[in-house]
């Protein structure tokens, strides 16, 4: 132990060692302390750090003594929770703590916000009183006075940091140093947000456990501790719903607390929520940080499901509102606000990404977006294809949106067609405007004034149409046609890959449209529709409500109940697998094409856990053949009872892996099988 001989050490010798080897990030706050402590005169003489529980202020508190320690200074450190909020009490507390350097006093005060009241006294007669080369760090949940910054001298002498969650990198380096698995780094990271106190709360959940839950709502010893660290001070319970409005909407304006508190309570709590340090304000409204929002939100959809749906109802109210009344950008951001509701449904974060929303925006194409555009086109589907998105952007300039980001290139493009707009010779060029038009007029030809929309192209520039930035524009943009055109008949959508859209179409109302299919360029599209006139946006709208929360449509919505799928074989045993892997995920089963599949129109019940049944018996049916016996363990130890890896169930059931392997692969093949007979005969 450098500077102690291994017989004087003490046991606060090595928590010391384990707290340093412990300590990750934090780099610029070490480096801006650092600093000044070799100035002869430091830039400030006050460092003020505020952020919300668990953030990691008395850890970083510690870390700075040590800094000090290393530079040769003295300092003392304090925790307020302790001490009298009053003058005489700080006072003689301080006069106790031995230590404390007369020249270049180093002072480090933890909880200041159990210690509010001494904040003018320290401002204007403590520290004042301290040498010139002094140096005070206070820590607290809440940012300094407003006095400070109103005296010219602390404008120059307070520098303030809001301490933030760990980086992606030190969060890893946290994760790599208590041995947590390298796969497992990303799970952990989008689930904590890189937040330290959630970091640590979790390696006690692996340790525990031994697996990953799969989401917070499964792991409320970790939801509990931080939701205390986050409310911790709440004044009222209408405080604690103000707070629970913020964690549930998008953004939240005086206008949503407003409706959902009064009047007078609104703008009052609306300034409280200003002034959380875990609570930022953007041009939009206010934005809790990720997992305050995360942890709030699902304790209180844990904790009281009414209360939940009586804030998600306060929510939606303003945003359908703000969708009946407002036009242009305004409404695209209801319409992005009405996308963040259905975060509540497990399905639903498979189809969008919600870390970029609201970064792009959907702008007029103007002339110098053509080439872009079509070379967008050409890169994903070919020339022939992007020969096609020239000869719409000649015609039909007006039927496409740019999407923008910071720069002025596009980093996506959608293209609407009116299709009832259109003539013969623009058909023409167009092989799948074509099919789609023919559709039309096979399972209900457009009345006159009836408006027929086709989404040509949809795409963005890295990510084609894959989750991303451009595909949570196009949903919102097509949502607008479909809320706001009340003589819209049919709507059509094109994907290079159908399938892997099959569960966001099924979740939004749309089905599959095979006689709609085309080919160019050697490739094959497919096409989803649906027909507004048997249900409007306004109805669609209510509909979809009932799905943000994870529920169903009520029951007299069948009329337009998606149809049974027919699967042909090879779709069907990849679906099967699909199941397997996801049987303990009930999002993923959700998405499941095997849902709508002959075998599961007429179970009675919650289709997904009829599903999760279906699976699980032909699982169950290799115990009938002693024969099959090794078949069975191997698809328990992965699918039923899984281990935490592949290599794990071998190990367990003591095999070789590729013995394991083997086995895994013939009891999944045995499984397909049970279940294709049932979906052919229904035995």
């Amino acid at each position: 132990m450098t500077g102690i001989a291994a017989q004087d050490a003490t046991v606060a010798d090595r928590l010391r060692g384990a707290r340093r080897r412990g300590f990750v990030g934090r780099a610029a706050e070490l480096e801006l302390f650092g600093a000044a402590l070799e100035a002869p005169e430091p830039p400030f003489s006050v460092l003020w750090i505020c952020g919300p529980g668990g953030v990691g202020k008395t850890t970083l508190l510690a870390a700075l003594a040590e800094a000090a320690r290393a530079a040769g200074r003295a300092p003392v450190l304090l925790d307020l929770r302790g001490i009298e909020p009053s003058p005489p009490a700080f006072t003689a507390e301080l006069a106790r703590a031995s230590g404390l350097d007369a020249d270049r006093p180093v002072l480090l005060l933890d909880t200041f916000e159990t210690a509010g009241a001494l904040e003018d006294w320290l401002r204007e007669e403590l520290v004042p009183g301290l040498p010139a080369g002094a140096l005070v760090v206070i820590a607290g949940r809440a940012r300094p006075a407003d006095a400070w910054r109103r005296d010219p001298g602390w404008r120059e002498l307070l520098r303030v940091v809001s301490l933030r969650n760990l980086d992606p990198h030190d969060a890893r380096a946290l994760l790599r140093g208590a041995g947590v698995a390298d796969e497992l780094h990303e799970w952990a990271l989008g689930l904590t947000h890189g937040h330290p106190l959630a970091l640590s709360l979790l390696l006690d959940v692996l340790a525990q456990r031994g697996d990953a839950p799969l989401e917070l709502a499964a792991v409320p010893d970790l939801v509990g501790p931080l939701v205390a660290s986050f409310l911790a001070g709440v004044p009222s319970p209408r405080h604690r719903l103000a707070l629970e409005v913020a964690a549930h909407a998008h953004f939240t304006t005086a206008a949503v607390l407003r409706a959902a508190l009064g009047d007078e309570q609104g703008d009052e709590l609306f300034a409280w929520l200003r002034g959380l340090s875990f609570v930022d304000s953007g041009p939009h409204g206010l934005i809790p940080h990720d997992l305050a929002r995360d942890v709030i939100d699902a304790d209180l959809r844990w904790r009281d499901p009414s209360a939940y749906a009586r804030v998600h109802a306060l929510v939606r109210a303003d945003v359908v509102e703000r969708l009946e009344r407002t036009e242009g950008r305004e409404l695209q951001r209801a319409l992005g606000d009405l996308m963040f509701l259905h975060r509540g449904n497990p399905a639903a974060p498979a189809f969008w990404d919600w870390k970029s929303l609201g970064e792009v925006y959907a702008d007029t194409a103007r002339p110098a977006d053509a080439e872009p555009i079509v070379a967008m086109v050409e890169r994903h589907e070919g020339a022939e294809s992007a020969a096609i998105a020239r000869h719409w952007l000649e015609r039909r300039p007006d039927g496409f949106a740019a999407f923008r980001g910071r720069g002025a290139e596009p980093v996506g493009f959608l293209a609407q067609l009116p299709l009832h707009a259109t003539g013969e010779e623009e058909l023409a060029g167009d092989p799948g405007a074509r099919a789609m038009w023919a559709h039309a007029q096979r399972h209900g030809a457009p009345r006159p004034g009836d408006e027929v929309l086709a989404c040509r192209f949809a795409m963005d520039r890295d990510a084609y149409q894959s989750p991303s930035r451009s595909f949570n524009v196009v949903t919102m943009r097509s949502t607008q046609e479909w809320l706001k055109r009340p003589r819209l008949a049919w709507y059509y959508i094109a994907f290079a890959d159908p399938d892997a859209m099959a569960p966001l179409m099924a979740y939004i109302g749309f089905r599959r449209a095979p006689d709609a299919d085309f080919d160019v360029g050697g490739r094959s599209y497919g096409v989803y529709a649906r027909d507004w006139r048997r249900e409007g946006g306004a109805e669609w709208l209510e509909r979809m409500g009932g799905r943000e929360l994870g529920g169903e449509p009520p029951a007299d919505a069948g009329r337009d109940e998606p149809e049974p799928l027919a699967l042909a074989q090879t779709e069907f045993a990849a679906a099967v697998r699909r199941a397997l892997r996801a049987l303990h995920n009930r999002g993923e089963l959700a998405a499941n094409p095997l849902l709508r599949s002959r075998m599961l129109r007429d179970r009675p019940g919650d289709a997904v856990d009829a599903l999760r049944d279906l699976v699980e018996d032909a699982v169950e049916s290799l115990r009938a053949d002693p024969r099959d016996a090794r078949l069975l363990r191997a698809l328990d130890r992965t699918y039923v009872r899984p281990a935490p890896t592949q290599e794990a169930a071998a190990e367990l059931l003591g095999l070789p892996f590729s013995t394991y392997r083997g086995h895994l692969t013939r009891g999944v093949e045995r499984v397909v099988d049970r279940l294709w007979q049932r979906e052919l005969y229904g035995n």
